[in-house]
């Protein structure tokens, strides 16, 4: 998440009782907008989901993650502000143990095959998004233009928030789900959900799912992201770490 780092940081340490984590946050969540986020028309949800974008990106106290929105996510900070980003100034480089370190503009990743795929969104506090659509470019397709040398092993990943980061193992960003993303939800991802590119991890916790992507640095070993280091498992699969045994994101 980042200054909602992807709908998940911000979130309180997992427990291994399934449900437990989102448990802290019901008595408010259910309150005014929670209720009015269920049950309003698509157009009332749209608008609070952009509402509650907005405000998070400008709450340093993580307050309006406490706030469930009509579309299912939320939004937690881990930095105060977060700049925008379009396809004038958005940059995305590829370096680390690679023979060809490349930038990428936003123009430049939307010219390369597209991938698109749905599927429920989870996060490790409990709350699930179900047959959510995403698309992008396979990141796998973007290490092998890069040339990766044969000591590398993981793959770590910055945010333009300033604050956060995540890493895979070589195997797991090869994966043919796992995308730097583009779209979401059949639109240009916003910037509350991470845009205008966010990484998008589909087989685990949504919180290794970067928002605000900025870098991504071949590197030998895996190192430890922003929420793992505060004791979330470092490999995230979902119903399989983190103590919790959620159905698989399929």
């Amino acid at each position: 998440m980042n200054s909602e780092q992807p709908e998940e940081p911000g979130a309180p340490q997992p427990s291994a009782e399934r449900g437990a984590p989102i448990g802290r946050r019901v008595l408010l969540g259910t309150i005014g907008l929670g209720a009015l986020g269920v049950v309003a028309a698509p157009p009332l949800q749209r608008a609070l989901e952009s509402f509650l974008g907005a405000a998070a990106d400008k709450d340093p106290t993580g307050l309006t993650g406490l706030l469930p929105n009509g579309g299912g996510f939320r939004y937690y900070s881990v930095a105060s502000s977060v700049p925008h980003k379009n396809a004038s100034n958005y940059r995305l480089t590829v370096d680390g143990l690679v023979d060809h370190p490349k930038t990428y503009t936003l123009d430049d990743l939307r010219a390369l095959p597209q991938t698109r795929m749905v599927k429920d969104v989870q996060c490790v506090t409990g709350w699930r998004v179900p047959d959510t659509p995403f698309e992008g470019v396979r990141l796998s397709q973007l290490l092998d233009a890069a040339g990766v040398h044969g000591k590398a092993g993981a793959v770590r990943f910055t945010c333009f928030d300033g604050a956060y980061s995540e890493s895979l193992t070589l195997d797991q960003a090869r994966r043919s789900d796992v995308l730097v993303a583009l779209r979401m939800q059949d639109k240009d991802i916003g910037h509350a959900h991470g845009g205008p590119v966010r990484l998008y991890v589909a087989p685990m916790y949504f919180y290794k799912s970067a928002k605000w992507l900025s870098g991504i640095t071949v590197t030998e070993d895996v190192r430890p992201g922003y929420w793992e280091k505060l004791g979330y498992d470092v490999d995230a699969w979902v119903g399989r770490s983190n103590g919790r045994d959620d159905e698989p994101t399929t």
